[in-house]
């Protein structure tokens, strides 16, 4: 199984941070919860999550200002932003857009659409969570039936090798740490050792290469690895 999708929600009305939490954490979403922008930004250093409900108007960091910041830094710029403002004005949303909000939602909201956009913005930014076929090279990996073939061969991976394998193909030429590989691909509750990442690199390289064909991983000295 791939790690639940992570959302964060920051947002200072604790009700509408409620309900919000309550409706994903129902679909099965991992949620974290920030009341202010510099919780939201210190939450982000520790544990990024895959999609975030922003509110514009935060106390001590506004959220134009935290969706400026992460958008300027390269490892937090994939992180899709959903920006929730009471400002309905055409040049407010232009400004929000501009700043890196991937969507922008205006309140009153109806919570029906704005889990369906937490949707549209996960498929986006991890296609394995809704069972998409991905692609790199001659490499195909089924989300769905949890099948990987390279040039049209099938090919054997084990569980973890595949939840790393979903993880390079998900965004090529990412480079990934060992410590958020260990975050994505087993998890923050779990303790293992960095090392056990390098074993299992190993062995999923094994597996793409025995068939033939070089080596799609790359690993980045002193960084972590990625593919191609």
């Amino acid at each position: 199984m791939a790690p639940q999708p992570h959302v964060l929600i920051v947002e200072d009305e604790e009700a509408q941070r409620e309900v919000l939490a309550y409706n994903l954490e129902a679909e099965g979403f991992r949620v974290s919860r920030a009341e202010d922008g510099e919780e939201g930004l210190l939450l982000v250093a520790e544990d990024a999550p895959d999609v975030m409900v922003l509110d514009w108007m935060l106390p001590r960091v506004t959220g134009i200002e935290v969706c400026r910041r992460l958008k300027m830094d390269p490892a937090t710029r994939g992180i899709a932003i959903i920006m929730l403002s009471a400002r309905s004005e055409e040049v407010d949303k232009v400004r929000g857009l501009e700043t890196g909000a991937d969507d922008y939602v205006t309140k009153p909201y109806s919570v029906t659409e704005l889990m369906a956009r937490v949707r549209s913005q996960l498929r986006r930014v991890r296609p394995t969570t809704v069972g998409q076929v991905l692609a790199f090279d001659d490499i195909l990996l089924d989300a769905e039936t949890h099948r990987v073939s390279r040039d049209g061969t099938s090919l054997k991976l084990g569980p973890t090798e595949f939840r790393l394998l979903s993880t390079f193909m998900e965004k090529p030429g990412r480079v990934w740490s060992r410590d958020q590989l260990l975050d994505r691909v087993w998890g923050r509750d779990i303790y293992v050792d960095t090392r056990t990442v390098d074993v299992h690199v190993g062995r999923l390289r094994k597996a793409l290469t025995a068939t033939g064909g070089s080596d799609p991983v790359r690993t980045v000295r002193g960084a972590g690895y990625a593919l191609g």
